[in-house]
């Protein structure tokens, strides 16, 4: 008997309980794998953006993270840290595509969002608040993949130091002085943009 997303919902309401998602999913029941993903696939997209700022690469990496995830589930040791170990998958994912596109990258302004006579004549700010925005993307471009990552799911998706460090498999120590590193960077690379 095939069942529904919503009567596996409805087991869980009576006290199942996250653990026991993943180790349903884990044995295979493809229902409480549902379940389990389905909270965490626009935090998972919204984290690829902030680090890749491509829409389709985001696309693209979730939509791995998540096969990968569902491939390896069976052997996750401690169900308990299946975010930190999901985020991992994320993060690495995130890196790949950095890798692989970093000597091809290509820059696009949108004709829509571009008003010639506002640039031109700069009377009423959108010069200016192009030209920061601008500088912002070229001065996190300008980051190391690693750096951009770190400031991306510390402060875009919200992950603590310590989360970070389970996701990184770093020292607490360690994510605290790379994220500190990844912010100077930033200011360094915004200065000098403009």
């Amino acid at each position: 008997m095939d069942r529904t997303v919503e009567s596996v919902v409805a087991d869980l309401a009576v006290g199942a309980g996250e653990v026991e998602l993943v180790r349903r999913a884990q044995a295979g029941d493809a229902d409480a794998f549902d379940v389990l993903i389905a909270g965490r696939v626009t935090a998972a997209y919204q984290t690829a953006w902030a680090v890749l700022r491509d829409e389709a690469d985001a696309r693209d990496a979730t939509q791995e993270t998540f096969f990968q995830v569902w491939r390896d589930l069976p052997r996750l040791r401690e169900p308990e840290k299946f975010d930190a170990w999901a985020g991992r998958i994320l993060h690495n994912r995130c890196l790949s595509l950095l890798r692989r596109r970093r000597s091809s990258e290509v820059r696009e302004i949108r004709v829509e969002s571009w008003d010639a006579a506002a640039y031109s004549s700069g009377r009423n700010g959108l010069a200016e608040e192009h030209a920061d925005s601008d500088a912002i993307r070229r001065a996190f471009a300008r980051l190391t993949s690693e750096q951009r990552v770190l400031l991306a799911f510390h402060h875009v998706h919200g992950r603590s130091v310590a989360e970070l460090a389970s996701i990184t498999e770093a020292p607490t120590g360690t994510v605290k002085w790379r994220l500190h590193n990844a912010r100077q960077a930033l200011e360094r690379a915004l200065e000098s943009e403009r």
